[in-house]
């Protein structure tokens, strides 16, 4: 067997081939470009890389053009955790010294002696990893359009309260169109108190609206007219400039987060597994592709169940030392994967008869915390999927909780 590791960097790589003992038997500076990729597979089909036998290659990253193309045909791509392979450098060396050819050496060692201990690149279809990249980028999305919102209504704390309660009363109000159309045109308190209702009727209509646009536009003038605590009125002008730039951050990341989940909505119904994941209590669209793009369509990723659940960082973890041992959470586990989860379990709750008996037993029984009850619901769900995915079955209630929902009738 011969192995091959690679330090990548933004513009060059080094390249470090060895074979069964450990003995460098090449080792190559190459370019991140077209060339160097040629020369990097030429290298390797020179030392016998073929469909039929390929040469492993492990390197500290699951993206990029570099592993787009070493993934292709039969070869097998090792991303290592880049503090693993820093535990493995200690290995070959006590004085601490360091250098991209030696690292690309040290990954090369990594398959060479431990290479059953690391798992290879799922080997995921076009339309999974398409599927990866949409939702990842929808999720990522959302967190922007959260995190610009709590900005500004932070912001508006400060100066202008009379806008939050104005838009209390809708759901995400700092992120709707009539929010937006409001604040562009009263930016401050003082420019608020001669809105008349005309020109509010009339920003709720740009915004879409198409009925209570009167009975709206009475109720937002009472509330932007209420007496309220004002700063001066050249800090309440610097302020509202400072609002107006952070409003045209939020627009963005609205259109964002919209576009990105039409594209899901429109990508991930035709993935096969779509509908067997679409079939469990608590999974529409946007959170179906959450869990499809952190799990894939490679069967043979997870060896059981148990692997999946040690993934998404459901299941407990066991720490014993002497007479000491304890029982906790995972705190090494895929955070996409867990946040969809813990999403999953809680819209499970009110959407599964099944699933809120088995939370209730967890609360009541076992006397668990709501966070602690709801992981253990979502340990038990995803146990569930990876044998409806394994044997290309739907979700059937009465067979996912037969005890709970005997007990609970």
């Amino acid at each position: 067997m011969i192995y091959c590791g690679i330090d990548w960097a933004e513009k060059t790589h080094d390249v470090a081939l060895v074979d069964d003992t450990g003995e460098l038997l090449a080792k190559r500076h190459i370019t991140d470009d077209a060339a160097g990729y040629k020369v990097l597979l030429d290298l390797l089909a020179e030392y016998g890389d073929t469909d039929e036998s390929p040469i492993p290659v492990a390197i500290e990253t699951s993206r990029g053009l570099l592993v787009a193309v070493l993934r292709t045909g039969t070869r097998q791509v090792f991303a290592i955790n880049p503090l693993a392979a820093a535990r493995y450098r200690d290995r070959h060396s006590v004085s601490r010294k360091k250098s991209d050819p030696g690292d690309a050496l040290v990954l090369a060692n990594i398959l060479r002696t431990d290479m059953h201990a690391h798992r290879p690149l799922p080997q995921d279809s076009d339309l999974a990893r398409a599927v990866t990249v949409l939702a990842r980028a929808q999720q990522d999305a959302t967190w922007n359009r959260q995190q610009v919102s709590n900005q500004l209504r932070s912001l508006l704390r400060e100066y202008y309260p009379a806008a939050l309660d104005a838009f209390s009363i809708w759901q995400n109000g700092l992120c709707r169109h009539e929010a937006h159309e409001i604040l562009r045109l009263a930016p401050t308190p003082a420019r608020a108190a001669r809105l008349t209702r005309t020109q509010l009727q009339a920003a709720l209509k740009r915004a879409g609206r198409t009925r209570g646009i009167e009975s709206d536009a009475e109720r937002l003038r009472e509330t932007l007219r209420s007496d309220s605590p004002r700063q001066a009125l050249l800090v309440e002008d610097a302020l509202g400039k400072q609002m107006l730039a952070l409003l045209v951050q939020l627009e963005a990341a609205c259109r964002a987060a919209d576009g990105l989940a039409k594209a899901v909505e429109e990508a991930f119904p035709q993935h096969p597994d779509a509908e067997i994941l679409l079939s469990f209590p608590g999974l529409g669209i946007q959170l179906g592709a959450r869990v499809l793009a952190e799990i894939g369509d490679d069967r043979q990723r997870f060896a059981d169940a148990r692997g999946l659940k040690a993934y998404a960082g459901s299941s407990p973890i066991t720490r014993a030392s002497g007479k000491k041992s304890s029982i906790t959470r995972r705190w090494v586990k895929n955070d996409r994967l867990n946040h969809a989860g813990y999403l999953w379990a809680f819209s499970s709750i009110t959407a599964s008869p099944g699933a809120n008996s088995h939370y209730r037993r967890r609360r009541d029984d076992h006397g668990d915390w709501h966070a602690a009850a709801q992981r253990n619901l979502f340990n038990r769900m995803i146990g569930q999927l990876y044998h409806c995915l394994q044997q290309r079955k739907l979700f059937d209630e009465h067979t996912a909780f037969p005890s709970q929902l005997a007990a609970a009738a």
